[in-house]
């Protein structure tokens, strides 16, 4: 009993706190023309980047198939998911809080222009709902395993579908996420390196993934890393279309 209901704190609180911090991550993403007027905060740029960083490493080795072995001693394999995201949505909000501004700005939108960048970064955020219920919302934010584990019901196996989106880049959820980072139309100095530091983790965490997934599923994800690429502008590399394996002769 005090362990489902420890279960039942975790998962419907996981879905209380996500929505505070979309809350607040709308408009610290969105920037505005107040934000220029911020004054430099000291040392600011090394804050900033170790705010980055811990959201980083937080939400990278939680979802490492290591940690998540260890974590499912203690915890319910369907309670990981709701786990996972009270970990993303707390080290958010740290980052939001934190952040410290530089106080002077790189660049700056007006006018129709800024409007037509207002409405990029809506659009991210419609790209973003669309590309996380492709996969479905439910095992993206655990809610699809959690009720399964609350009500006593085995959790639903989660399949891998081709479709939509995926069916011209293996990252559409990231690369939404990157129009949320991009598009704003004041780019002050802190704003830049946020802006630095999220593209080279989204890169990173894209690849992590990438092995995640081949982990788990196997060669059903290797065949479609040949067909698919990480994203459709970059045709080398980890995140390209991946080559087919070198055929295997008699005398290997």
């Amino acid at each position: 009993m005090l362990s489902r209901c420890f279960g039942a704190v975790l998962g419907f609180g996981a879905h209380g706190i996500l929505g505070v911090t979309v809350w607040y991550l709308f408009p610290f993403l969105m920037g505005g023309a107040d934000v220029a007027d911020e004054p430099a905060a000291p040392g600011w740029w090394w804050c900033d980047t170790l705010l980055v960083l811990q959201f980083g490493l937080s939400h990278s080795l939680l979802l490492l198939p290591a940690t998540r072995t260890r974590i499912e001693r203690v915890l319910p394999s369907a309670l990981h998911g709701v786990l996972f995201t009270v970990v993303t949505c707390v080290s958010l909000l740290i980052l939001i809080h934190g952040w410290q501004p530089s106080g002077f700005v790189l660049g700056l939108v007006t006018g129709p222009a800024a409007l037509a960048v207002h409405a990029a970064y809506l659009l991210s955020w419609l790209g973003l709902l669309y590309s996380v219920c492709l996969t479905g919302a439910g095992f993206q934010t655990g809610w699809t395993p959690f009720w399964a584990w609350l009500r006593g019901m085995p959790s639903p196996r989660r399949r891998f579908e081709v479709r939509g989106a995926y069916r011209w880049l293996r990252h559409p959820v990231y690369l939404s996420f990157l129009g949320l980072v991009w598009f704003t139309p004041v780019v002050t100095g802190d704003r830049a390196l946020f802006i630095g530091l999220m593209t080279a983790y989204v890169f990173i965490g894209s690849h992590l993934k990438d092995c995640r997934l081949v982990y788990y599923l196997g060669t059903a994800y290797r065949e479609y890393q040949m067909r698919v690429p990480g994203y459709p502008v970059i045709g080398l590399g980890p995140l390209g279309r991946r080559p087919a394996p070198a055929p295997v002769t008699a005398d290997q």
